[in-house]
């Protein structure tokens, strides 16, 4: 079957490893548990880069087919989504088996079939599209978990995105707004800024430019080029949601005298459950929600859409359709 995968680790030009070309099927009685679902659509996300980068994936998993998120059909024609979190719960693989996320252990969804455990397999609200549904299982869902979870945040508060226009940015902000919150965003490029605004943030500003308010709740993915920024913007007692780190871990300033005496909560955030994937299935299906989509591509012009997000020259999702 034809797929994009890993062939080698470069850690400095992570596009050198990208390969496109015919990998084995996938074994539908391998393991016990497991099925295969044929992809219609799947999406990109920094995951992908980073593994290119051997961050999560070692020289002996290679070649890795890659790719977390994928929506298609099952084996008797149902609409699905696929859940790319192995081993949350223990099903379809051993009850020791540490959590990871697809193409850390097993082989990904840029191909024309994936097999995972058959409990990550939710329905896809007939509502959504392919292409739509396959944009939710990592970014839109690290937007959710971030926001409704972890924030803790609820209707009029109010938010801060950083870096308007990354997938689980312009998640937060579409998610945000249809919410009730009152988002503020952030980005570099004066036409991000005006997509942000368009698409439901009250404000957009330059990074590290002064809010109208400080604020409920920060989203935080951009890492040091912004912490600061972030941890200022906060009210007292707010809460800063962290689940990346593009532009680096380790800012400048850490802020600690402000985060102490402000009693500022710091909250780590990696994903979403499953439970949470079905409520935003449900959440976008019934509110008219839509992922944001920057582009959509063929499974064999994989590398355009890994340079656009390599390069940031996007605002979206990239999907990829087979």
């Amino acid at each position: 079957m034809f797929a994009a995968y890993a062939a080698r680790i470069d850690r400095d030009q992570p596009l050198n490893g990208l390969e496109t070309g015919e990998r084995p099927e996938p074994a539908a009685g391998a393991r016990a548990g497991w099925t295969v679902v044929d992809v219609k659509a799947a999406s990109l996300n920094h995951h992908d880069l980073w593994s290119l980068r051997g961050v999560g994936l070692g020289e002996e998993s290679l070649p890795m087919i890659l790719g977390c998120d994928a929506a298609g059909t099952d084996a008797d024609g149902n609409e699905v989504v696929v859940h790319s979190v192995i081993g949350q719960t223990g099903h379809g693989v051993g009850p020791d088996e540490r959590r990871s996320i697809l193409t850390e252990r097993y082989q990904g969804t840029f191909a024309e079939r994936v097999a995972v455990p058959a409990w990550n397999v939710l329905p896809k609200p007939p509502e959504l599209s392919f292409e739509e549904a396959a944009c939710l299982p990592t970014a839109w869902l690290t937007a959710y978990r971030m926001l409704f979870t972890n924030a803790g945040v609820r209707p009029g508060d109010s938010v801060l995105v950083q870096g308007a226009g990354g997938g689980v940015a312009t998640a937060a902000i579409v998610l945000g707004a249809a919410a009730g919150l009152r988002i503020f965003a952030t980005s570099r490029d004066e036409g991000k800024r005006k997509r942000a605004v368009e698409l439901g943030a009250e404000g957009a500003y330059e990074p590290g430019e002064r809010l109208p308010r400080r604020v409920d709740a920060v989203i935080e993915t951009v890492g040091a080029a912004t912490w600061s920024h972030s941890v200022k913007s906060l009210r007292p007692g707010g809460t800063l949601v962290v689940s990346g780190a593009t532009s680096g871990p380790n800012p400048e300033a850490a802020e600690l005298n402000r985060i102490f005496f402000l009693e500022l909560r710091i909250v780590g955030s990696t994903m979403g459950s499953k439970e949470e994937l079905g409520e935003l299935l449900s959440f976008c299906a019934a509110k008219g929600v839509r992922p944001v989509i920057d582009s959509v591509l063929p499974l064999d012009r994989a590398r355009e859409g890994f340079e656009k997000m390599a390069g940031g020259d996007l605002f979206g999702k990239v999907v990829l359709t087979v």
